[in-house]
Formats: structure tokens, sequence, C-alpha cells
């Protein structure tokens, strides 16, 4: 039991339990997470699965503890040796009263200026609402035409392909190949999600497939520096700015990238976008079976009831004769009412499976798509008739300029009787004073022109 403060009059005396619990509340209070780089050392990976070590640099070293629930996320074996980043907060271990680090984050030394860079990257993104769930787009619940950027050669494609077929192999699948890894992987996937962009809006395509109704992206696992790529602020605009609904697989399910946030949803693993982006055919089958074993037991059901109530009718049967001509009509009455009970429970449940198909037919997108053809059909012919309106009236305007631009042309003034008298250089002759005697004009008239010498002059103002 810890013992109590002692207070005197001149001082206050701390037992070493209550010293540590003060020095231990400060440190956890000023400093709470905090970021320390350096050499890993004295390693030990206890049976209970907690981690004690110790971060060491050339002038000092720090005792380390990173326990089970925090070190199962480490994707890589610590070595004694190796240069570390660890995300801690600061404690005091009270029974000893030593200081040291509870590790809630450990990553190789140079992975610190990368998680900066995503984290940065991250805020910035999520402040200009690029992460907003109303931004996000609905998956739709019967896509009949896939499309996956991934790598054409990874596992991550081949896993989508497995649980596709296995869950809902009525989708056309179409794989669009990307680089997913280095320097010039982000610029692929922005090209993948161009041609997946192409391939819903191009109506060439849609001859032999429907336009593309989700998209899935991503990868397998690996490093941070594997995952990279994904962190890329030209792809995760790219993928903000597409049309159509994407869900993001990136790496496993404790991997995060700025694609997952910006993606209208994000799946722990490439198999697990497969099974969130298709229903499970199989489901669809099982409620079939369900139907079906259900109407096969109340028929049976109906059937034995009424083969039970036959038998009993039979056994009451003593004397021939009349009594056995009735309950032979009576027999076909009621052989005649089973047949029509099960013809007609037959033909109910058939109606209703037909219901269930007819509903299933109704999910089909071709009704929507031929809505839409009749309507950019439509919006078709009304440009066109305006366009043909807007041309009637540039045409009429035009007539209208030409008529005034005639009525204020100078033949028309030559019409009246006037003549334009030019000099040799093709110029009009305004003023008597630009001439000289001897010198040759040319006087236009409004049919015809006369070639003229100047032989005397005569000025206004004389």
């Amino acid at each position: 039991m810890t013992n109590p403060s002692v207070t005197t009059p001149d001082k206050t005396i701390l037992s070493v339990g209550q010293l540590n619990r003060k020095a231990k509340q400060l440190l956890e209070t000023h400093l709470s997470l905090i970021w320390v780089s350096g050499e890993l050392s004295n390693l030990v990976q206890h049976g209970s699965g907690h981690w004690y070590f110790t971060l060491k640099d050339a002038k000092a070293q720090i005792k380390c503890a990173m326990f089970k629930p925090r070190n199962r996320y480490v994707q890589w074996q610590p070595k004694n040796g190796q240069q570390l980043v660890v995300r801690a907060r600061v404690s005091l271990y009270e029974a000893r009263g030593d200081y040291q680090l509870i590790v809630e984050h450990m990553e190789l030394a140079g992975h610190g200026n990368l998680q900066q860079a995503y984290e940065a990257l991250k805020q910035q993104l999520q402040q200009e609402g690029l992460f907003d769930e109303s931004r996000k787009q609905t998956l739709p619940e019967m896509p009949q035409h896939i499309g996956i950027i991934t790598s054409p050669t990874g596992a991550a494609v081949n896993d989508i392909l497995t649980v596709l077929k296995r869950r809902y192999p009525i989708a056309t699948v179409t794989v669009i190949p990307a680089l997913v890894q280095g320097d010039d992987a982000p610029a692929s996937l922005i090209n993948g999600l161009l041609k997946a962009e192409q391939l819903s809006s191009n109506t060439q395509a849609h001859v032999t497939h429907s336009p593309l109704d989700v998209l899935i992206i991503g990868r397998g696992g690996g490093s941070i520096e594997d995952l990279w790529a994904f962190n890329n602020e030209q792809l995760a605009r790219a993928i903000a700015d597409c049309s159509l609904p994407i869900i993001s697989a990136v790496g496993h399910e404790i991997d995060f990238t700025i694609a997952d946030f910006v993606a209208d949803v994000r799946a722990p693993t490439p198999s697990a976008s497969a099974e969130i982006a298709v229903p499970d055919i199989s489901e669809w089958q099982q409620t079939f079976d369900n139907y079906h074993n259900y109407f096969t037991l109340q028929i049976k059901k109906a059937i034995a009831a009424s083969n039970a109530r036959l038998l009993h009718l039979f056994k009451r049967l003593r004397h021939p004769g009349e009594r056995i001509r009735a309950q032979q009509q009576q027999l076909h009455y009621r052989v005649q009412s089973l047949i029509q009970l099960m013809n007609t429970r037959l033909n109910h449940a058939s109606h209703q499976l037909s219901q269930q198909q007819w509903r299933l037919e109704q999910q089909h997108p071709q009704a929507t798509i031929s809505l839409l053809q009749q309507r950019v059909q439509h919006h078709q012919q009304r440009l066109i008739d305006t366009i043909g309106q807007l041309l009637a009236a540039k045409q009429n305007t035009i007539a209208n300029s030409a008529l005034l631009l005639d009525a204020v042309s100078p033949l028309h003034t030559l019409k009246r009787g006037y003549s334009i008298v030019s000099d040799q250089q093709q110029t009009p002759v305004r003023n008597s004073r630009a001439l000289a005697p001897g010198d040759q004009l040319t006087a236009r008239f409004s049919a015809g022109s006369a070639q003229c010498e100047v032989i005397a002059l005569t000025h206004e103002d004389e």
C-alpha cells in the first residue's frame, strides 16, 4: 500500500511511489504522442506477445515496450541494429522508476518521410472535401459489366476474377492493365481510369459489351513503398473525378492509402472487393430451391392427407352394391378435387416463380438504356431544329445588311448623275488645289469611265 504524504509546517514529504506517480502523470500529460528515431538493440520478443527493446543513438538510450495489440500490425521482422522511427507515448514504470516509451507504431528509418507526406496529403484532400460521404456514389446492386484496373500478372487480379466467377458468373469483366508499383505507376493507373471512362462513353464499344457499371482499382499487399503509387495526389483527384463508382482494393486489411479514402467504397483486400461489387448468385439459387422444396412439401402433405382420408373411408365400406358405387363416386370426386388442388397449387407456385423471374428481368438495365437513347434522339432533333432556325435568322440578317450597304454604296450615288475623279495613282481627287494643268485624270460614271486632262483650274475661294 502506498504511504500517504507527510506534511509538516516546513515541508511536504512524498513517498517513493507518490513521487513516481507524479513523475508519470507529468510525463504522460506534457509528452503525449511523439516520434523518436534511433537504433534498435536488446530486442526481446516475450512469449506473451509483447516486445521489449532499447532505442539508442551515439549519446543516449531509452527502454521501450510495444505490446501485442500494437505490434501485430508490424508486417516485417525487427532486428537488432536497424534504424527505426517509432510513434510512442512517454511513460514511467512506477515499480522500478524506469523512464520508458510505450510504442504504438514502428517503421524503418526513411519511412517517416513517406508517412509525413502521406499525412499531409490526407489532411489536404480531407479539407477539400474529397473524402466526404456526400460525394460518394452508390454501387449498383446487379452490375452487368465490371472493370478491373490492376496488374494483369499479379495475384490480385486472379483473386478478384476467381471470386467474381464463383459469386456472379453472368457479369462481363474487363481487365484494364496498369502498373501498380514504381514511379510510372500513378500515370499508368490514371490512364486506366481514362480508358474506363471511354468504355462507358464510346458507343462503338457498346456494340459487343454494355457500358461499365462499376470499377475496381487496386493491387495485393506490400511495403509502404510498394503501395506508394496509390498515395499519389493526381491519382486521388482522378478517382474523385471519375463518373463510375469505384472500389479501392489496395493491400491487406491493415493497409490504408489515399485512394481508399477518395474511392466510393474501400475493400480490405482484392478478394473482398469482388464480394462487395457483386451479389452471390448462389443465394438466389438457394431462394428458388427453398420455394421449390416448400411447394413440394405442401403438395406431399396434401396428398398424404387425402390418402389418409381415402383409407378411412375405405375402411367404413361394409356392404356392397349402391353403397360401394356411392363410395366410388365420392372417391372419384375426391380424386378429381385432389388433382384440381394439386394443379391449382402447382399453377400458383409457377405463377410465383414467374413473378420472381419478372422482377429479376425488371432490374435489367436495358429498359433504362432504351429510354435514355430515346431522350438523346429527341434532344438531337431539337438541336437540329434550333440550328435551322438560327441559320434562317442569320441569313435574313445578312440580306438586310446587304440592302443597307447597297443604299449607302458610292455606286448608288453615281446612278444619280455624279462621278468619281481619281488621279493616276487611282486616288480620288477631293480638292482642285491638289491638281495642276496637264494632270491626267480618270472620271468614273455609273456606267463606264473617261480619261481626262486638266486644262484650267478654278478654286472656290477665288
